[in-house]
């Protein structure tokens, strides 16, 4: 039972017992490993009191804390399967997910009581109910955290899972229909630790903030990953731009990762240069192309973004730029992790030629099993042992890729490709834009045409403007016909524009 996940929490106790492992910033609380490690052997006896086993699933409707980490490895050690829940949902959206999971037991924190009230009134395979944090739940079925895990012991449980046991089922976002449940094995995230520490430039005593959401692969490896490597990790409950450059400063951070959207949004914080972050190593970023623009901004301050590449169903692993090819391979998301082959294919499959637009796809040890009870979404997804992404790229002759878009997101203008990212990335170079998306639009003329959705940062910026600045950056097919401005942008929890959304809120046609 050496290759399980809660173990390696365990070890790393064992080697550094009082390292510190956590810092929860909204509680002001410290953990070493060993404080950690115990408070996770807590809740393994709590769970299996609850008469939670191996296999049986555990649904988490929480933000970032160290409750949620104690729980997750508690529940590894013990061959439960942790089902993160995304907390920006609604209570049918949880209800689907919940049921298709089977999840026996549902650990939620105090802000999202109103849910559990709403799923316990509905049809739900939930029998046990527990609540984080000062009660706000006063309902009957409701038992609360701290009381049920300050009886429990602190000794190691007996393991009960290794090697292809389940570990997380982790739903997709459901941008395009229904959530889908992609599953993790201890084997499989054994697999994306040891690539990740083996490629990123992660040292021994790092010290890494977490502002993403646990519910996300971008977010639960890299913590996992820290615990690997014995890096303390600092603790957003949710990611607040201003709060984000204190950390940095106060806590002396020096790696961390965060999606485009919010790289942005602390570029937009007043006076940022004012923090002190010299100690920062670099940022890791991905989730979305990252455009060059913002890249070019951050490296003007000295601080280095290296764009990473991977997906759900690759735990989070596929490229990543080095920090020897961060500057000079600007724009490319890098070369293939270790342990990680990554082609680019075309329709039929075939390696497209150095240069080409064609299809990631990705053979790792560290890819999903499959989507849970979806044998079909399965196999079209998995084919002859390859992850086939979705994704549009090139690979040049060294190697080193340029995610364009989505497949389905890619725009056919007069019979010629055309990837939103690349409008998106110019138009980001205009000041006064803060933030942009860019759609497609039918047209009798050129079948689709691209239309400009921009946030603006002051109201005199024009859209003939935005035109303009485009028109001798862009190749003439490329151009938008038409700039919309809005408020916000609708995105998910990793920062990618829910381009659904904005179809059908522009729905065209585009202006000939």
């Amino acid at each position: 039972m050496d290759n399980n996940i809660g173990q390696f929490l365990a070890k790393r106790a064992f080697l550094n017992p009082d390292l510190e492992a956590v810092f929860d910033h909204a509680s002001a609380r410290r953990f070493s490993f060993s404080e950690l490690n115990a408070r996770a052997n807590r809740f393994a006896h709590t769970a299996q009191n609850e008469g939670i086993g191996k296999g049986d699933r555990v649904a988490i409707l929480m933000m970032n804390s160290v409750e949620f980490l104690e729980a997750f490895f508690g529940l590894a050690k013990i061959g439960a399967i942790v089902v993160p829940l995304n907390w920006r949902l609604v209570a049918d959206e949880l209800e689907y997910i919940i049921a298709n999971a089977g999840a026996k037991m549902l650990l939620f924190s105090s802000e999202y009581s109103e849910q559990a009230i709403a799923l316990q009134a509905r049809t739900t395979p939930i029998n046990s109910w527990i609540e984080v944090g000062e009660s706000a739940c006063s309902a009957p079925f409701v038992r609360n955290y701290d009381e049920l895990v300050s009886a429990a012991s602190t000794l190691e449980p007996v393991l009960a899972a290794d090697g292809d046991d389940l570990l997380f089922i982790m739903y997709t976002s459901g941008t395009t229909g229904l959530p889908k449940g992609v599953v993790h094995s201890h084997n499989t995230m054994t697999w994306a630790l040891i690539t990740i520490t083996s490629t990123a430039d992660a040292r021994f005593k790092d010290r890494y903030i977490l502002a993403l959401p646990m519910f996300h692969v971008g977010a639960l490896t890299p913590v996992l990953a820290n615990i690997y490597r014995g890096i303390s990790t600092v603790v957003m409950r949710q990611f607040v731009p201003k709060i984000m450059w204190e950390l940095i400063e106060s806590e002396r951070i020096t790696i961390t990762l965060a999606v485009p959207a919010m790289l942005n949004f602390m570029l937009q914080v007043p006076n940022f240069e004012q923090y002190d972050y010299s100690q920062l190593r670099w940022i890791m970023s991905g989730a979305t192309p990252v455009p060059v623009t913002l890249m070019q901004r951050y490296a003007e301050l000295g601080i280095e973004i290296h764009q990473v590449y991977g997906l759900t169903e690759s735990a989070g692993a596929g490229c990543v730029v080095s920090p020897d090819d961060a500057l000079s391979r600007i724009g490319t998301t890098g070369k293939a992790f270790f342990h990680t082959e990554v082609r680019v294919v075309d329709a039929s499959g075939r390696d497209v030629a150095p240069g080409e637009p064609g299809e990631v796809i990705i053979r790792a040890p560290h890819n999903m099993l499959g989507y849970w009870n979806n044998p079909v979404a399965t196999a079209e997804t998995i084919r002859d042992g390859w992850l086939h992404t979705g994704d549009i790229a090139l690979m040049d002759a060294d190697g080193f890729i340029t995610i364009h878009d989505r497949i389905k997101d890619m725009l056919i203008s007069g019979g010629e490709n055309v990837y939103p990212a690349e409008i998106e990335d110019t138009i980001l170079g205009l000041d006064g834009v803060s933030e942009v998306a860019v759609i497609g639009q039918a047209s009798e003329r050129w079948g689709e045409s691209p239309l400009a959705i921009v946030v603006r940062k002051n109201e005199s910026l024009s859209a003939a403007q935005i035109l303009q600045y485009c028109d001798g950056r862009l190749a003439r097919f490329k151009l938008p016909k038409a700039v919309e401005f809005v408020s916000e942008i609708p995105r998910n929890p990793t920062g990618k524009a829910l381009k659904r959304i904005l179809r059908e809120q522009f729905p065209g046609p585009a202006p000939e």
